[in-house]
């Protein structure tokens, strides 16, 4: 009987301590009831609260880690970290789209390349100049609609429908012209030097400098005969040109602008004060083969 009494003790014990349980797991309904939920409920809400508590805490360190990011990227990233660092000029680079209607398509797309490459240039350059885009319409309008919609958002940029003389004092104009019998010795950065936007393979030789003479403004070619003999005809492509300007705002050295940009295509080599040439451009391995040359300036 002792032992049947304690049986039934320790039932009555355990089932107290089951219903203590029980009622330690229930939660309020929404209508005001008690409602039992189990353990794994329990703590999967408790998780969730826990969530929320910290949801500032994990924000606070996402944004340290971007910035972390941002400043490793920068350290890695000369042209990044030199951005902070530029010194914009005041010299203008005209290019300039009224050849449109001399140019095929397969034209057009190329000089529409070049034009790409002067505005990422000059957003990285040191000394960004004055950009402007002048005469934009016809194809390369259509073929800038076609493919390359954000240009529409291009920032540090001019773009104009009407012609560089009715944008710019003329005074101020110098079209950049292999043909011209004037030599750039140093750049203005008064002035508002003009680039013809033209890919057309020898067949409009001396166009831009006619049209020069038949506006009355000034023209000059760069220096090139000075510093570089070439095993090529001395017409260089729109971005060259932009892209050997900027160089020289850089570097304040004509030689190293000319050697740093001109594809290695070119065969180009420097060229002594007495004429001789003393070294051949090194072999570059990122040149890109494809980069139009036909340009009608330099």
């Amino acid at each position: 009987m002792a032992n049947d009494s304690a049986k039934s003790e320790a039932s009555a014990q355990q089932e107290g301590d089951d219903d203590g349980d029980r009622s330690s797991n229930k939660t309020p309904s929404a209508d005001g009831e008690n409602q039992t939920i189990s353990k794994r409920q329990m703590k999967k809400l408790l998780k969730q609260q826990k969530w929320e508590d910290e949801r500032e805490l994990r924000k606070k360190k996402r944004k340290e880690r971007k910035q972390q990011r941002r400043e490793g990227g920068e350290a890695q990233n000369p042209r990044k970290r030199l951005r902070r660092e530029l010194t914009p000029s005041s010299l203008r680079l005209v290019v300039d789209c009224s050849f449109d209607n001399l140019m095929l398509i397969k034209d057009i797309r190329k000089l529409h390349r070049q034009v790409q490459r002067c505005y990422a240039e000059n957003r990285r350059a040191l000394h960004p100049v004055q950009f402007y885009l002048t005469s934009l319409g016809g194809q390369l309008k259509q073929c800038l609609d076609e493919k390359d919609k954000g240009w529409v958002n291009w920032k540090d940029i001019t773009i104009k429908t009407e012609h560089y003389s009715e944008v710019l004092a003329q005074e101020d104009l110098v079209y950049l012209t292999s043909d011209s019998p004037n030599v750039l010795e140093e750049l203005d950065h008064k002035k508002a030097y003009v680039i013809g936007g033209l890919v057309d393979h020898n067949h409009h030789k001396g166009i831009t400098f006619e049209r020069a003479k038949e506006l009355g403004i000034d023209h000059a070619q760069l220096p090139l005969s000075n510093f570089v003999k070439m095993n090529s005809r001395k017409v260089l492509a729109v971005n060259h040109v932009f892209e050997i300007v900027l160089a020289y705002m850089e570097k304040s050295s004509w030689r190293e602008a000319f050697f740093t940009v001109l594809p290695q295509r070119k065969g180009a080599v420097a060229v002594s004060q007495d004429g001789t040439t003393i070294l051949g451009k090194e072999e570059d391995s990122d040149s890109d083969p494809g980069t139009p040359d036909q340009t009608e300036e330099t």
